[in-house]
């Protein structure tokens, strides 16, 4: 074994770990020995974060390297080598590529030195020895381009907030972007629709009230139709959201209720508002008054005068727009 190798003969075991996210804890635990003693170099890989993946103690022994997706020219210089290395390549078919499909392969490839060659092995299959591979034989290749989205990690996070962001950024074409980026590579259109559904009262709110009535019209228009024609509904609520003037006013209001009530949590409801007040008197009924408003305490008398609600003056968010 490893510690006897290195006890007996001095030479270290190189272990290598392919998708050590699919570990167990205690089967990461198991490792930590022979880390610790030096009995192993460790090197392990994962598509996932690590620091949700990997068990925290064999993460503090170990240095992490983040691998990036390859330069365009990286994928190019990668395409040549496959096709004249004789041995582990297609050299021996004595194929050529033109220029555009070389580039097309690297542009679809996204990065990813694996879908690069499986194209090419594809494509190579579609000539004969001594031939061109074209655009044409890159496109039926790939069939279709798919998108780099993993729904289990960091994309699924990172790529949800770009689009939050961005419609809370006024930018529709952003939005409209990432909506699809998400719904392309197959994410709960269900996840997309709540997260529009919050963002209208969050974000856009008061400024424009019906934008709450847009967003869930869209998840109820999901949970009747369904994808593929969904996507109308969520692209129209996007679009809609993203363009819609924008207040958090009730988020800060939100905001500060709680803390009020946490100040105050024994507050009495003021005698006039109690049940049964209106028949005992005291309490005066809101549409017998002009514009049915009345002047009357509502708030505890401890808060008689608190302010909870501030309009931002955004849009209809203000009381002359109300």
């Amino acid at each position: 074994d490893a510690r006897s190798r290195l006890e007996e003969e001095d030479v270290r075991t190189v272990l290598f770990i392919d998708e050590i996210h699919r570990f167990s804890k205690n089967q990461q635990d198991a490792l930590l020995p022979g880390v610790e003693s030096g009995w192993v170099v460790f090197i392990g890989a994962t598509t996932e974060n690590p620091s949700f993946e990997v068990n925290r103690p064999l993460l503090s022994r170990a240095t992490t390297l983040k691998l990036e997706p390859l330069a365009l020219d990286d994928i190019e210089h990668l395409i040549d080598r496959a096709l004249t290395d004789e041995e582990v390549g297609i050299g021996k078919r004595n194929l050529k590529i033109t220029s555009d499909a070389r580039r097309e392969v690297a542009n679809m490839a996204n990065g990813d030195a694996r879908r690069a060659l499986n194209a090419i092995e594809l494509a190579s299959a579609l000539v004969r020895d001594g031939s061109e591979i074209t655009v044409g034989h890159i496109e039926e290749a790939f069939q279709r381009r798919v998108v780099r989205y993993d729904k289990g990690g960091d994309q699924h996070y990172d790529v949800i907030s770009a689009f939050i962001k961005s419609m809370r950024g006024s930018d529709p074409d952003a939005a409209l972007f990432w909506l699809h980026t998400m719904l392309e590579a197959g994410e709960d259109p269900e996840f997309i629709a709540r997260r529009m559904v919050v963002l209208a009262s969050e974000d856009v709110g008061m400024a424009d009230a019906g934008a709450l009535t847009v967003a869930v019209a869209a998840a109820q228009a999901l949970q009747f139709v369904g994808l593929p024609e969904a996507t109308y509904a969520l692209s129209h609520a996007a679009v809609y959201l993203a363009t819609a003037p924008k207040s958090n006013s009730v988020t800060k209001a939100i905001t500060r209720a709680r803390e009020l009530v946490a100040l105050h949590p024994e507050a009495n409801v003021p005698a006039h508002l109690r049940s049964g007040s209106r028949s005992e008197g005291g309490y005066k009924y809101a549409h017998d008054y002009p514009d049915h408003i009345v002047d009357q305490q509502y708030l505890p008398d401890a808060l008689e005068n608190s302010t909870i609600f501030v309009p931002s003056g955004q849009g209809d968010d203000s009381p002359e727009g109300r």
